[in-house]
């Protein structure tokens, strides 16, 4: 089946992050002056000179909260224009400005962060620092949401939560370690089930950076790593599914998935439901490309393959069935 492996850098320094973070420490606010929901509310009353340090504060504070918003305006359109080294390098001066605007035990700097560590991992392709970063903000993401008692907060909570452990579990397949990615991903599927519960109706939010699709498929490639083909398939049934309702059954991205629908039959000695599955993914190459384009090339010699698979395992029967 075709694999489009990400590299895996042998080198696991990450300047840029260690630079930044080294900045953030030397501007980091102290915690009595950071702002916002970081303020607990007291009945006693309030000194002048109090009121006059807290004023300065918020003051000294706006900069960088508006620095952090257009960070995040800025890197939303670097993605959209596909400039992905730049766009992760925004992601981490939204780490600085969440860190030095919220505090660092702050779920916000951890949905920053966890937001880094997908970035890494699908506009860098760098599973190794993906990890890291996701690892640093599990912990805070984690004992936020069961202390919080806002919906709201909650809400992002379980939205970072989702991409972190996508992020971890995508890192690990990536690394060939197909049990630890199928532990993060079943994470992320119970944060998402609970997220979706929220909301009335069950319907997952669209400003997700994970998609239930992309998790599905994920369930899906961790399950064939860990050889439960049945659950794999499952999964990518259902990915299938979803991509139909909503795109239609002529769309590219079911072209992978069949293909990877069929390993799993060739696995199960299924042959015949191994071609069928590939005679359409020939035919969906065929009406959205040229019959002498690279996916159609890739899509008839898959299809050829599995034609020769399924005469050879039908001789290997008939050789079997023989009298003695």
């Amino acid at each position: 089946m075709r694999a489009s492996p990400i590299r895996i850098p042998t080198v696991s320094n990450d300047t840029e992050w260690d630079f930044c973070f080294h900045l953030s420490q030397q501007t980091k606010i102290p915690a009595h002056q950071q702002t916002g929901e970081l303020y607990p509310t007291s009945e006693s009353e309030e000194s002048e000179e109090d009121t006059e340090a807290k004023e300065k504060t918020i003051d000294y504070m706006s900069l960088p909260r508006e620095k952090l918003v257009q960070s995040q305006k800025k890197t939303a359109q670097l993605i959209k224009e596909k400039m992905n080294t730049q766009a992760n390098k925004e992601l981490i001066r939204c780490v600085i400005l969440s860190r030095i605007t919220f505090g660092e035990e702050h779920w916000k700097c951890a949905q920053a962060l966890a937001s880094l560590a997908y970035g890494y991992l699908t506009l860098r392709g760098l599973p190794a620092q993906a990890k890291k970063h996701a690892e640093s903000a599990k912990n805070t993401l984690l004992t936020w949401k069961g202390k919080t008692t806002s919906d709201k907060e909650k809400k992002e909570i379980l939205g970072a939560l989702v991409m972190l452990y996508y992020t971890l579990g995508v890192a690990w397949l990536l690394q060939n370690h197909g049990r630890e990615a199928y532990f993060n991903l079943q994470k992320a599927e119970g944060n998402m089930k609970e997220l979706k519960e929220l909301y009335k109706g069950g319907v997952c939010p669209h400003g997700l950076h994970v998609s239930e699709k992309d998790l599905t498929v994920a369930l899906g490639r961790a399950s064939l790593a860990i050889h439960r083909l049945n659950l794999a398939l499952a999964y990518f049934e259902k990915a299938v599914g979803n991509i139909i309702a909503t795109k239609g059954d002529r769309t590219s991205d079911l072209v992978t998935l069949y293909e990877e629908m069929a390993q799993i039959e060739q696995l199960r000695r299924n042959h015949d439901q191994a071609i069928q599955y590939l005679q359409q993914a020939h035919s969906i190459c065929i009406s959205l490309f040229t019959e002498v384009s690279p996916q159609t090339a890739e899509a008839s010699a898959l299809l050829a393959k599995a034609y020769t698979m399924s005469g050879e395992a039908r001789h290997v029967e008939s050789q079997q069935n023989l009298p003695a």
